[in-house]
């Protein structure tokens, strides 16, 4: 059934209802005001939504009763006996219409012109003013998107007969058609299925329950860990049971409070329609995902971030129609609001195909403004720039309107949707449009937690952050957590993962041994993966969220607390406030954005490549994909021997032969040329110090092992790599724009066939 078909049958039966009770009210005392009130209030309620969706019988027995209210509100009517009964019947006849709808979609096959014109005889009883309106012959007014109404036919001949020889304004009785007015048994007995399986509660007591819940959980989970020390089977089984009938009520009482997303988007078409209007646009407004559902509390929170959101959408994004006609876009512009789930969160989008967002406008205004230093500025890539509008008291608009202007709404949002644990990030394009994503938890209440240990102390971490669990024994606890550029990373899987330390993000002392096992917690803090690095990891469970008090709320790596099962107290982790602590998401959050796509690429799909950077000792700049990279080392020259004409150096139980990549890739140079330098002219133009220290790339797919002796490692980035040309000189795939700078791509081949007679493994 139709959602808006259900609410309104729902609201409808509950406030037939009290219209018996009120037209009983009035009979009894008919100067009762507000039973009076109470009466037209319903049925005006019940008519303006049978008209919305499309009830036309039912609109217009609804409304020739309004219209007989409307006189007696006024004091122009008195009421009587009469007037009660036809009303009363009125709200049978609004059921029988009800009934009909709830079984099979339609509107039944009475006929009500009978009812409705006695109506309006008792609107025009003698009572009435000379100036009052006469009674319209067609009461629902048809249009485009709803069925015309049914004509008022005169009644049957009997029926007519009836009504006109029984009816007697002046006298207090009344007889009317059976059919019409005292409910039959059967009818009697049908009771509304809508009626019978939904009801209404106040959110108060639904907050209430899932506090207790929240209660039972927390005894279900000390009763569970009390229960590992017993041996009783009979109390394990009785542990078991518990824990499942906890774990149904929890899932239930949360369902209670889950609501479409819809009932707060309901209000935008009209939000968008005044804005448009208002600012002299046209913007065709689409909603997709109103069925998704949230926790009550969740919505309460974003209703006025996305109401923000989509304000901004309309007076910022989406262009004049004729600025838009002159860029080649049609005049009217389109917004889009999607929500669907996705990895246990909900995500929204804000979507519009406006005119983007210009990264130089907010480098220029970002200075102007003194929220950037200017050489702070001319650093920031493209993503940075565009995060830049979170900021407090910083906006790209030149003039403060009624809708804009002040700086403020931005910075609104992202503080909202992150006190709630969710995230919200920017991809925009000049001249192409503008999306907002919004990531958030579907509840607060009750979530799965992995609990982990450091200091001593036990910490709650969001499953929905948490990806993998990684636990180095011997050598590789030794061993596999290297350095690069003074910060710790880990290879995994061939991709450095930057790792941090929780007692350093915390500032609290550290249990660490060294060459003991080491346990890394693998987390996603907006789009960026890191590792974590805690004492022990303990078991996953479900904490029930409670806030911190107002004293602990400024600081950001902490998202709540918890009560364990030992009766103890843990604090949650803010994943995301962890990775900003460690510097793996900058302070203005958001996600990596794709570069402009070049002429004749639009629309093509464009894979990141994950690459290794590098200097060499002739200032050149080189790059490599990270795929190909085993390990990257240091080695002091001190410890770098020669075989043949080769440098080597004993690297884990084997003999790692070093390529210096200047040397070889002169090398290809004179054997394409033609020419035979000298060893000694080859060795002078080497590049490796006689001094300090060698960076090597291992590689990692050559037998026996090679690495790769470079000037200097620059940096480990993920692009896409677009703009490409042709190479000019060997050794090298092709040159791209990598980071806004040239950048030749080392053709790794080349340099281990051009010595592969020397590097052939040993019998």
């Amino acid at each position: 059934m139709n959602e808006v078909i259900r609410e309104f049958l729902l609201e409808t039966h509950e406030n037939l209802t009290q219209l018996d009770a009120d037209l009983l009210t009035l009979e009894k005392d008919p100067a009762h005001r507000e039973a009076l009130a109470s009466v037209f209030r319903t049925l005006h309620s019940v008519k303006g939504t049978a008209g919305f969706v499309g009830l036309v019988k039912l609109q217009a027995v609804a409304h020739s009763a309004e219209s007989l209210l409307s006189r007696l509100r006024a004091g122009e009517l008195a009421f009587n006996r009469e007037i009660a009964t036809v009303l009363l019947g009125v709200v049978d006849s609004i059921r029988e219409v009800l009934r009909a709808v709830e079984g099979d979609g339609s509107e039944g096959s009475g006929d009500y012109t009978a009812l409705i014109g006695h109506l309006d005889r008792l609107r025009e009883s003698p009572g009435a003013t000379a100036a009052m309106p006469a009674p319209a012959s067609n009461p629902v007014p048809p249009s485009a998107s709803s069925p015309k109404p049914l004509p008022v036919v005169p009644p049957s001949p009997t029926v007519a007969t009836s009504a006109i020889t029984s009816v007697n304004v002046v006298s207090p009785t009344l007889t009317l058609p059976p059919k019409l007015f005292p409910p039959d048994s059967s009818t009697e007995t049908r009771t509304s299925v809508v009626s019978d399986t939904s009801l209404r509660v106040d959110v108060r007591l639904l907050d209430k329950l899932m506090t207790l819940v929240g209660e039972l959980v927390l005894a279900r989970n000390q009763i569970m860990q009390f229960g590992t020390y017993q041996e009783d089977t009979a109390f394990h089984g009785t542990v078991q049971q518990l824990n499942l009938l906890t774990t149904e009520l929890q899932t239930n009482v949360m369902k209670t409070r889950m609501q479409p997303i819809g009932n707060v988007w309901n209000k935008f078409p009209r939000v968008v329609r005044d804005l448009s209007v208002a600012c002299g646009k046209q913007v065709r407004f689409e909603m997709d995902g109103q069925e998704t559902e949230l926790d009550k509390t969740i919505i309460e929170a974003i209703r006025d971030p996305l109401t923000h959101l989509v304000r901004n959408a309309v007076d910022h994004g989406i262009e004049t129609p004729d600025v838009r006609m002159a860029s080649g876009k049609s005049a009217e512009g389109r917004l889009l609001l999607h929500a669907f789930h996705e990895g246990g969160k909900v995500l929204i989008e804000i979507a519009d195909d406006g005119g983007g967002i210009d990264p130089q406008r907010v480098r220029e205004k970002a200075v102007r403004s003194n929220v950037v230093a200017a050489d702070e500025a001319a650093r920031m890539s493209e993503r940075e720039l565009i995060n830049l509008v979170f900021l407090p008291g910083f906006s790209t608009t030149e003039k403060v309107t009624h809708f804009s202007g002040r700086g403020v709404g931005m910075d609104v949002v992202r503080t909202n949707i992150e006190k709630i644990g969710g995230t919200v990030d920017i991809e925009s394009q000049l001249g192409r449009g503008t999306t907002v994503r919004m990531k958030i938890p579907l509840t607060l209440a009750i979530i799965p937690a992995l609990t982990v240990t450091s200091g001593g102390e036990r910490y709650c971490i969001p499953q929905v952050n948490l990806l993998e669990l990684l636990r180095l024994e011997g050598e590789k606890a030794a061993h596999g957590i290297e350095s690069m550029h003074g910060a710790p990373v880990y290879r995994r899987r061939g991709h450095l993962l930057p790792v941090a330390y929780l007692t350093d993000l915390l500032g609290i002392a550290s249990n660490r041994i060294a060459s003991a096992e080491v346990n890394i917690v693998v987390l996603q803090a907006d789009d960026r993966q890191f590792g974590l690095v805690v004492d022990a990891i303990h078991d996953t469970e479900e904490i029930v969220v409670k806030p911190l008090q107002k004293q602990l709320k400024g600081i950001a790596v902490f998202a709540g607390a918890t009560i364990m099962g030992d009766g103890r107290v843990a604090l949650i982790l803010d994943v995301l406030g962890l990775a900003q602590r460690a510097h793996v998401v900058s302070g203005v959050r958001g996600r990596a954005l794709a570069e402009k796509s070049p002429e004749g690429t639009e629309g093509a799909a464009v894979e990141r490549e994950s690459l290794l950077l590098f200097a060499t000792a002739d200032g050149g700049r080189m790059a490599i994909p990270l795929a190909l990279v085993a390990r990257l080392e240091e080695f002091p020259q001190s410890v770098l021997e020669r075989a043949g004409s080769r440098e080597v150096v004993q690297y884990r139980g084997e003999i790692l032969t070093l390529l210096d990549v200047c040397q070889e890739l002169r090398r290809l140079a004179s054997n394409r040329n033609g020419e035979s330098p000298t060893e000694r002219n080859w060795q002078r133009a080497g590049s490796t110090p006689s001094e300090g220290n060698s960076q090597v790339v291992v590689y990692a797919g050559s037998e026996p092992r090679v690495g790769f002796v470079v000037g200097s490692i620059l940096d480990i980035v993920e692009e896409e790599v677009t703009v490409r040309s042709r190479a000019n000189r060997p050794g090298v795939l092709f040159t791209a724009v990598v980071q806004g700078r040239v950048t030749e791509f080392l053709n790794v081949d080349a340099l281990i066939q051009a010595a592969a007679l020397e590097l052939a493994p040993a019998p």
